[in-house]
């Protein structure tokens, strides 16, 4: 797998001068050429990228899967994620700009440890967010000035530059929220189709498949398992994990209070390996062991 271990690499194979600061740059499209070059057939970077992509063309890779850029849009990449790049449909004419900043330009600032808490660095790219004009236009202000901060490289330029990157994933989390309400058609589909996933599979035997997890439901609902639970929380105030909890907590009730089943054998049926991660998990959300769930009821 090719490296892109800097952002000076990252320029050059964009036909682009050095950056004008080693560590982060803002990056217009419409001047760059993507050139020839292996790294597109698979790459992984060492920095982070926010994507504002105005009536770009060109077909980007994650996994198994090719998004089309989209008009207006905006895409967030973290460090370390399998990038594939299709070169024979880059418009040499895309307009937009690349953010891009390492992941060692975070050292000793807040916003290393805090970084993680945006979970839409691990959307997938048909995941993106959707600008109004004036959505659009209050981050390309971010952009320039991240841009010209870029000239000025002293004391204070790692401040100030990440205060307005965290400005612009605050601003992106706020967006993502208003898009997740605002989208009704495409978020009642989201909502009946996870809620129909739900009850189908706890409707049937899954005893032998194991615990649900997050990332069964995200895969078999086509998205990122990030932007499922953001969705859900958003939507219901629950995220996806809080909701298996529910239906699993609601099963046990079900068998404890209609089956003879031991608890070490309802355990096993809804998909615990070992009985006291089930009595653990039943006496946190209910407040009683299943033993005096079930005495409850005679």
């Amino acid at each position: 797998m090719n490296i892109i271990k800097s952002i000076s690499q990252f320029h050059k194979l964009l036909s682009l001068p050095e950056p004008k600061h080693p560590w982060v740059s803002v990056i217009n499209l419409s001047e760059s050429v993507f050139i020839e070059d292996d790294v597109w057939k698979g790459f992984v970077s060492q920095y982070y990228c926010v994507a504002l992509k105005r009536e770009a063309t060109g077909k980007i890779k994650y996994g198994q899967q090719y998004y089309d850029y989209d008009k207006g849009v905006l895409s967030f990449t973290a460090p370390n994620q399998i990038q594939y790049l299709d070169l024979e449909t880059i418009d040499c004419e895309n307009k937009g700009y690349l953010l891009i900043f390492h992941e060692d330009f975070l050292l000793k600032h807040r916003l290393a440890t805090k970084i993680s808490s945006f979970g839409f660095f691990s959307y997938a790219v048909n995941e993106a967010l959707h600008l109004s004009e004036d959505e659009e236009n209050n981050l390309l202000e971010i952009f320039n000035k991240i841009d010209r901060e870029c000239e000025h490289i002293d004391q204070y330029t790692q401040e100030i530059i990440l205060s307005q990157i965290e400005l612009l994933l605050n601003y992106s989390k706020r967006f993502y929220e208003r898009q997740f309400i605002t989208r009704k058609n495409g978020n009642h589909q989201i909502l009946t189709k996870f809620e129909a996933f739900l009850n189908n599979y706890f409707d049937e035997d899954f005893s032998d498949k194991g615990l649900l997890t997050v990332h069964q439901i995200a895969e078999a609902m086509n998205l990122s398992p990030n932007y499922l639970s953001d969705f859900l929380r958003i939507h219901t105030g629950q995220n996806t994990q809080q909701h298996i909890h529910e239906k699993l907590i609601n099963k046990a009730k079900e068998e404890l209070s209609t089956t003879q089943l031991s608890v070490s054998e309802i355990a096993y049926k809804l998909g615990f390996e070992h009985s006291q991660s089930f009595s653990t998990l039943f006496k946190k959300k209910t407040s009683l062991s299943p033993l005096e769930f079930r005495q409850s009821f005679n």
